[in-house]
């Protein structure tokens, strides 16, 4: 027998005892492997024709402002980490925020800024000395009104330092009347914002030539928007349960002379320092001499609480999720 001989043979083997369900088989699991690699592929996601921003639209048809865009959409839908986290933590934030902003006359749009800021995390520090939900210097913080020592530092105080935030987000807007050149000025601060509109001769942020962070930084904020408004078509799935809830304060009560322990007061209230701390942010050591005698408002939550159910959680916003 030659070698031809061998090979037809061979091949007529492989055909015998192929079945049709062995055949089967293998184009299924053909199939499921394309299938697979097709879902795992990166895509380019959509960019909107425009975006409506503090109720002002903003047209994304222009090439500039498409490729911008499209920049900050796939940081956000390529940052899953943190996309994923900031959509958690807005559940807990945004309806502390979103009444504070209301009441002083901002734009509920805003509540992204802060996300943007400290990407959720109150406690958020840059390597600049910037602290906090809206991430304010030292200097600046007492400019508008926080304490800011060893013992007490309220620009984690979410309440009073949005407070602030909205203080200054005023004022901008009476000096530019554009809510993303506020923005920009947020970012970069007035006096350069207002340098580059005189030597441009443009009105708006969107449309000056400015530092590379704060180009990019207006963009993010149309970008995030854009993602919270429907996460799942961004890739971004989630679940009731798996949003961070608020968690319910039992009391506030109020501390008008100096506190030797913090976790004293923890304790009485059967908590644990970190518990008081993390309802409290703003308490930054273990006792307070409050030389003053001022009064502060203290946040217990529920002991309770501490323990909470997933399955309980109330969404914010029900296009965070799906069901």
């Amino acid at each position: 027998m030659n070698m031809t001989r061998i090979l037809i043979t061979m091949l007529s083997a492989i055909l015998v005892f192929t079945s049709p369900a062995t055949a089967k088989a293998l184009k299924s699991s053909d199939e499921k492997e394309k299938k697979e690699t097709k879902i795992t592929g990166n895509i380019s996601p959509d960019i909107p024709q425009s975006v409506v921003f503090a109720g002002e639209r903003t047209d994304l048809t222009l090439q500039d402002r498409r490729e911008r865009m499209d920049r900050e959409i796939l940081a956000f839908c390529y940052s899953h980490i943190n996309t994923m986290l900031q959509i958690k933590r807005a559940n807990r934030l945004f309806p502390i925020v979103e009444p504070i902003l209301a009441k002083h006359g901002i734009p509920d749009d805003f509540k992204y800024l802060m996300i943007i800021e400290c990407n959720g995390d109150i406690e958020a520090r840059s390597t600049a000395g910037a602290a906090g939900p809206w991430q304010f210097l030292e200097k600046t913080g007492r400019q508008y009104g926080l304490e800011i020592n060893g013992e007490v530092d309220e620009r984690y105080n979410i309440e009073k330092a949005t407070a602030a935030a909205c203080r200054y987000l005023n004022e901008s807007y009476e000096e530019y009347g554009d809510w993303l050149t506020v923005a920009a000025s947020y970012n970069t601060g007035r006096a350069n914002v207002t340098k580059r509109i005189e030597a441009q001769k443009e009105k708006k942020a969107i449309d000056l030539v400015l530092l590379p962070e704060t180009s990019r930084y207006i963009f993010r904020l149309l970008a995030i928007k854009t993602v919270f408004s429907d996460p799942g078509a961004y890739g971004f799935i989630l679940k009731r349960e798996d949003l961070y809830p608020v968690i319910p304060i039992a009391e506030t009560i109020n501390i008008n002379k100096p506190v030797n322990s913090w976790a004293a007061v923890a304790k009485k209230h059967g908590l644990t320092y970190l518990q008081l701390h993390e309802a409290n942010p703003w308490i930054r050591s273990a006792a307070m001499a409050n030389k003053n005698m001022k009064s502060y408002k203290v946040k217990i939550p529920s002991v309770q609480s501490l323990k909470y159910d997933p399955k309980k959680t109330i969404a914010h916003d029900i296009r965070w999720i799906t069901e």
